[in-house]
């Protein structure tokens, strides 16, 4: 790929998302209104594994395409021969339990299956992301550091829109680390009833 057409697929992307954004085609009611982060909030985070099923690859590429521009160190993983979503899953969430990411990201058809083997690695809480109003609350209330969307669900703008915001917020909320630590306590225990 030439430094030409990288230029135009951001070109592409960024016009996109100011389309879905001032055109009215991106969902702005207050249940999922676009989150604007003063650069003091933003969270830290550099390096992204962005994971990308076969039914995502279009909406996966312009995320990639576009947090790249942003500045992050995204780490591509799609599935290989006789692989499927869930391959891809497991690998971003080994990424982020490992800490070579601080986060992740995972496009496949619907963000469930992805979401559930996530949270079967040890020290991840992945969350299905399907509207601006669950990818705020999985940032700010359960402190998720791994993403999962259905790619075919949302155009372009909208995924890109998620995955920035999401990347973007902080845990907030201190008093949410009782229920995080119930829920890493029970990654823990491993009882059968």
């Amino acid at each position: 790929m030439t430094d030409i057409d990288i230029e135009k697929i951001v070109e592409s992307v960024v016009a996109t998302i100011t389309e879905s954004t001032q055109g009215g085609s991106l969902d702005l009611s207050p249940d999922t209104a676009t989150r604007e982060v003063s650069v003091n909030q933003k969270d830290d985070v550099r390096h992204v594994a962005l994971g990308i099923g076969s039914s995502a690859m279009d909406g996966g590429t312009a995320v990639e395409t576009y947090l790249e521009s942003l500045g992050y160190h995204v780490v591509s993983i799609t599935a290989g021969p006789g692989q499927d979503c869930v391959d891809v899953a497991v690998d971003v969430a080994k990424k982020v339990a490992g800490g070579s990411c601080e986060r992740g990201i995972v496009l496949d058809a619907d963000g469930i299956a992805s979401s559930i083997v996530c949270n079967k690695i040890k020290g991840v809480r992945a969350a299905l992301c399907y509207d601006m109003r669950s990818t705020v609350n999985s940032r700010e209330h359960i402190n998720a550091n791994v993403m999962t969307m259905g790619g075919p669900f949302h155009n372009n703008g909208e995924l890109c829109e998620m995955a920035r915001t999401w990347l973007e917020l902080r845990f907030s909320d201190g008093r949410r680390w009782t229920s995080i630590n119930k829920v890493m306590a029970a990654e823990r225990s491993s009882f059968v009833t």
